[in-house]
């Protein structure tokens, strides 16, 4: 099943919790070690307890499992469920509980951090030709250093619930962990009467799906009968797949972009969900403000949060209104910066809040005026195409700096100085582009590449699609290049 995975130009990960039955001979060999938790965890009522990531004898065990039974099989990715870890039927005494590390009232929140730690450890012991990449439901300060990327558990598909997951992100951010996500349309259906073909439910999940183009990780999941392959929501020319289609495009589009700020924020701790208050400190509108967020420090996202476009009846079946009466949303604009409309290209001052029309294919985008927003090619898989042929979208109104990073993608060279960068500079005043001298290198990089520049305004370089026409194109072979434009 993996090689069949891996020859489809895809990764696998697979889910493994932190606890054991007592059926299961690693629960023998923890329970000997006395290396378990005292306390019930998921299933109900079925005697299966965590084991102690505390213990580092107990982190070796579990390691040593996880690699012979399936690591060496191939496996990509690691799907850490409960590493709260689930608590069920909660009692006081539980907290009592011995770990290597003093009661489990002393520790337990850090239960993620250490949990996620001896599996990166281990696995970065063990090989640096695969990078770790750990999806787990719970964090702890500090986890950002493991290679963890949280998600925001089963949460329940309602429009209510997707506008906190939207001030958990903004939050998770805070705390100074990078890499979080939530399900794309919830996990639980209920609302909808488990039904995925419920147009109610197809307006929610496009929405949440157009927001998901804007988080660290794009990933839906959702519960069982529900099944959200892009197929269950009709075909080509219906609206719901029509937007979940553009938006899976759009996504693999910004690909250099994201590549370039996830450097970013490992080489300079940075973040990519940003709150608007670390960029516009002294906008004291956006302070508080979680209905909105930078990502990276270029785009301006503003989620749609509310049914504009369907209802549902007392039985909680889903209606469709008139489509053709278009919805708006309010959108904040900070003070400080200009803003260029992604999908018009139409530009608007700062410190002020629009109605934007959001037709249901729409999630307003906007990019910081002095932004250089590097766009890739139309892609299947995120390798399919090499970025020899960029276009290099330059939003005018003010300086712009941006740089393009490189590297193996699937190992830790990079750590070595095997990587690239390539730093560019705009000059408003002077309408002039610097792509400075390539630096560094590494096996395989391209060292010819074509630049497409284009300046964006009303009706050029803007939306989801590839400009024809270009202000210059230029080759590029790692040496300065000086453009007017």
């Amino acid at each position: 099943m993996i090689d069949y995975v891996h020859k489809q130009n895809a990764h696998i990960m697979i889910s493994v919790w932190a606890s054991f039955g007592p059926w299961t001979e690693m629960y023998q060999k923890m329970d000997s070690l006395k290396a378990l938790l005292h306390f019930e965890t998921w299933p109900p009522k079925a005697g299966v307890k965590p084991y102690d990531p505390f213990n580092p004898t107990a982190r070796d065990m579990y390691w040593a499992e996880m690699k012979k039974n399936i690591f060496d099989l191939g496996m990509d990715g690691w799907w850490l469920d409960s590493t709260e870890p689930d608590h069920l039927e909660i009692k006081d005494k539980d907290f009592d509980t011995p770990t290597y590390l003093g009661s489990f009232r002393r520790v337990h929140n850090a239960f993620p951090l250490m949990s996620n730690k001896g599996v990166y450890e281990h696995q970065r012991a063990t090989t640096s030709d695969k990078r770790v990449f750990l999806l787990t439901r719970s964090s702890f300060l500090g986890q950002q250093r493991y290679a963890s990327h949280s998600w925001s558990g089963d949460v329940v598909s309602t429009w209510e619930v997707m506008k906190k997951q939207l001030a958990a992100g903004l939050n998770y951010s805070l705390c100074g962990i990078p890499y979080w996500n939530t399900d794309l349309g919830g996990f639980f259906a209920r609302k909808y009467n488990n039904n995925v073909h419920n147009i109610a439910y197809h307006e929610l999940h496009v929405r949440w799906y157009q927001w998901g183009a804007f988080q660290p990780i794009m990933r839906s999941h959702n519960s069982s009968p529900v099944a959200v392959e892009i197929y269950q929501f009709g075909k080509k020319g219906d609206w719901a797949y029509d937007a979940l289609e553009k938006y899976t495009h759009l996504r693999y589009r910004l690909l250099p972009y994201l590549y370039s700020t996830s450097w970013e924020v490992t080489n300079k701790a940075g973040s990519i969900i940003r709150p608007l208050m670390m960029d516009f400190p002294k906008d004291k509108k956006v302070l508080e403000m979680d209905t909105e967020y930078m990502f990276g420090r270029n785009f301006l996202v503003r989620p749609v949060t509310d049914s504009l476009y369907t209802w549902q009846d007392d039985k909680q079946n889903g209606y469709q209104k008139n489509t053709n009466k278009t919805g708006k949303t309010d959108v904040y604009l900070p003070a400080g910066a200009q803003w260029i409309d992604f999908w018009t290209g139409k530009s608007l001052k700062g410190g002020q809040t629009i109605q934007r029309e959001v037709p249901i294919d729409i999630m307003p985008v906007y990019v910081r005026a002095g932004s250089i927003l590097p766009w890739g090619p139309a892609v299947q898989y995120s390798t399919e195409k090499k970025w020899d042929n960029l276009t290099l979208r330059i939003y005018p109104g003010a300086d712009a700096e941006f740089t393009l990073y490189e590297d193996e993608f699937d190992n830790y060279n990079y750590e070595k100085g095997a990587y690239t960068t390539i730093a560019m500079k705009w000059n408003d005043k002077d309408r002039t582009l610097t792509i400075n001298d390539r630096q560094g290198n590494y096996k395989g990089m391209l060292k010819n590449r074509k630049f497409n520049i284009i300046i964006v305004e009303p009706g050029k370089g803007c939306g989801d699609g590839d400009a024809t026409t270009f202000d210059q194109s230029v080759s590029y072979r790692g040496k300065r290049v000086d453009l007017k434009l």
